[in-house]
């Protein structure tokens, strides 16, 4: 069940009170890490109910830590040490016996205790909290106290975990979103808004719902919101080892999020394959391998890239992801990022990528990789959406839908830019806008003045600019206007204008005039003759 906005409120205020005078900024890494640390605690702690069979943990460990230990990580991938759950934190802060070495020592045992075959998963997920920093305070005590407070907090009902995974999401997604909100420039761009992962995410599974196993990909993985989304409208998506998780970042605190992120949805880490590196400098996954190139194939690929970023394009002629279409400028890496995902797609799998509007226009470089494109039949329905729908920006962006080997030729053009609903400072699409959206590319649909089905004959008249106004015409003609009838209400008007100002001269002439009125009556009067 979703986050009541009494709760989400409640929620956003505790920790507001808690972090005192920490920064935002700083007090993300420390809020979600402990949240992190306090699922896992839980999960075992389930798990070890379920083995143990009436013995304690610590009796289990004490007859040989070393077996106990390998027996967890090897099912949960990690493994926690008696005395180090998060409940120990609670239990040592009622006792007053808490301090903030003990988190020190938990969390190096932890690190220490992670599965071979999970490193990948859980390796530096905790690296963004540092309990000497001057961030939490001046001295060891003071340190203390906040930590204290971020304990205390999460341990209340608001942040009950044991509702679920469905609980667990909801209140990951929430304080994902609200630090996004918050934190616009400095999280705002690993955040895609909800409605449009919708619609990325609709459009992505239709027709393979029901596959036994899927896989899915996105190289600017950001917190992983986008492979979430899609994994949702896949009915084994709650069945381990049916869905494969892919996805690369080259941001350290986006790429901690998105693992969390992931996992706190219930992904088990085995389905989990993020790595932490850029996607253009290091092609993965795999890719080139001892110079034969072996790339993974995808279902489905989805990205939300940096827009217009500059990257090194400098001797990239022969990289296998865009030796057939040329290279993006170094100032433009938008069709760069468009290459790779398209590169690693299956060959009837499908992908989206949310864009500038500058892609389906600019020329030089950029022009002749959008013509081999078209000339391809790669790129089947492009999305123009309303500006003002992001975070970290303003402008309107688009999102292209694209296929590896397409039969047809046409391209379907939607301009969703002017449904919308207005917030205070920005703008979001409805239920219904998501659904007219979807419902249009998924029946491949012509309505007036919202799509047009362009083909390449028309595309390539227009020399090959994908400039979504050529094609989907939302100009509304003003009704025209009757001037037989204008001019009998200018007559009507005038009259009961003529009228009004009669009655109140008369009102004028009935005051009893004094010598302090009868100079403000005469210069009122004055104004109507």
């Amino acid at each position: 069940m979703a986050l009541s906005n009494e709760q989400q409120t409640k929620m956003w205020g505790m920790l507001n009170q808690t972090r005192g005078q920490i920064g935002l900024t700083a007090y993300k890494d420390y809020i979600f890490g402990i949240l992190f640390y306090k699922y896992l605690s839980e999960k075992a702690t389930r798990w070890l109910e379920n083995v143990l069979r009436g013995e304690t943990w610590e009796s289990v460990y004490s007859q040989d830590s070393a077996k106990a230990l390998d027996y967890m990580n090897k099912n949960l991938g990690y493994a926690i040490q008696p005395n180090d759950f998060f409940e120990d934190w609670k239990k040592a802060i009622d006792g007053d016996r808490f301090n903030i070495g003990m988190m020190t020592d938990s969390f190096g045992h932890f690190n220490q205790q992670i599965a071979f075959n999970a490193k990948g998963d859980f390796e530096g997920i905790f690296d963004g909290m540092r309990f000497d920093s001057a961030d939490l305070g001046a001295n060891a005590q003071a340190r203390a106290s906040v930590m204290i407070s971020m304990i205390e907090l999460l341990s209340s009902p608001e942040f009950d975990l044991s509702g679920g995974e469905d609980t667990v999401s909801d209140i990951y997604e929430y304080l994902v979103a609200q630090f996004a909100t918050v934190l616009a420039s400095d999280m705002g761009q690993y955040y895609t808004p909800k409605e449009i992962s919708d619609v990325m995410a609709r459009i992505l599974t239709h027709g393979r719902e029901d596959k036994e196993s899927f896989s899915i990909y996105d190289p600017t993985v950001g917190s992983g919101s986008l492979l979430l989304t899609t994994a949702s409208y896949m009915k084994n998506s709650n069945r381990r080892g049916m869905i494969k998780y892919f996805g690369q970042e080259k941001d350290a605190t986006p790429y901690r999020l998105a693992r969390m992120n992931l996992m706190m949805h219930g992904v088990e880490y085995n389905d989990i394959n993020v790595n932490h590196a850029d996607t253009l400098e290091s092609d993965w996954p795999d890719g080139v391998v001892e110079g034969k190139d072996s790339p993974r194939m995808f279902d489905a690929v989805m990205a939300n890239p940096p827009y217009s970023a500059h990257w090194n394009n400098k001797d990239r002629e022969d990289d296998p992801r865009w030796r057939e279409y040329g290279v993006a400028p170094k100032t433009k890496a938008d069709y760069a990022f468009l290459l790779h995902c398209l590169y690693h797609l299956e060959e009837n799998g499908r992908m989206a990528i949310i864009l500038p509007h500058g892609v389906l226009f600019r020329g030089a470089a950029e022009g002749r990789i959008r013509k081999t494109l078209i000339d391809k039949h790669q790129i089947e329905a492009i999305i123009g959406f309303p500006d003002k729908l992001f975070l970290n920006t303003s402008i309107p962006v688009c999102v292209l839908i694209l296929r590896k080997n397409r039969m047809d030729s046409d391209v379907l053009f939607i301009d969703a830019s002017k449904e919308f609903e207005k917030l205070k400072n920005q703008k979001r699409l409805r239920a219904e806008d998501v659904e007219k959206i979807v419902d249009t590319v998924i029946n491949h649909r012509e309505i007036d003045k919202y799509s047009h089905i362009a083909s390449l004959e028309e595309i390539k008249e227009n020399d090959y600019n994908l400039n979504i106004p050529r094609y989907v015409d939302t100009f509304e003609e003003e009704e025209p206007i009757d001037l037989i009838a204008l001019s009998k209400e200018i007559v009507t008007l005038n009259t009961e204008i003529e009228k009004t100002e009669s009655e109140f001269l008369a009102l004028l002439d009935e005051l009893a005039v004094t010598p302090e009125t009868k100079e403000i009556i005469e210069a009122t009067k004055a104004v109507f003759r």
